[in-house]
């Protein structure tokens, strides 16, 4: 599933995916009505729209669009169809941007002809946009994930107190 492993279908994983969404919506929606810390919101926030850019990729990409390779361009509604049945599109939005490549010279003892790229990887954005989000809950927001409901009744109720006394004065 990250990075691209397959332990599933993609059916399954694209399900899954769309249950998390809806939950993680409930979350975005329950921490805006309960009054949250606005940065835990958008960390939320980001986690949701990460995961829906995942699953309209999944979902439809494969339906509208020509398959793109490194040489070629993907066709929106091509004539013959997409290249995939719905749910079994792939996840496109990625980037790419090698500084720069080099070939070791030849007499170099073990890596002597083997290519190097300079910051190879490939971003996908709506990962990151959940890495970032987690990242963020889990350096900033743990007491609002590792908080029993005892704590959270309690914070509650000494909220409801100092709104009483602010009324009363």
């Amino acid at each position: 599933m990250a990075f691209g492993m397959e332990f599933f279908d993609k059916v399954f994983l694209t399900l899954f995916r769309i249950v998390a969404l809806v939950a993680i919506g409930y979350g975005v929606y329950h921490t805006i009505k309960k009054g949250f810390k606005f940065g835990f919101t958008v960390a939320l926030a980001l986690i949701f729209a990460g995961a829906l850019g995942n699953i309209i990729d999944c979902v439809f990409y494969g339906v509208w669009f020509s398959e793109s390779t490194r040489e070629t361009v993907a066709v929106f509604l091509p004539e013959g169809g997409g290249y995939a049945p719905l749910f079994y599109g792939k996840v496109v939005d990625m980037l790419h941007f090698p500084l720069f490549d080099i070939t070791f010279p030849s007499w170099m003892p073990l890596i002597g002809g083997t290519s190097f790229t300079f910051f190879d990887p490939v971003f996908n954005i709506a990962d990151s946009a959940i890495c970032i989000g987690v990242f963020y809950i889990l350096l900033f927001h743990r007491k609002y994930i590792f908080s029993s409901n005892k704590e959270e009744e309690s914070l509650d109720k000494e909220e409801e107190k100092e709104e009483e006394k602010e009324e009363a004065i």
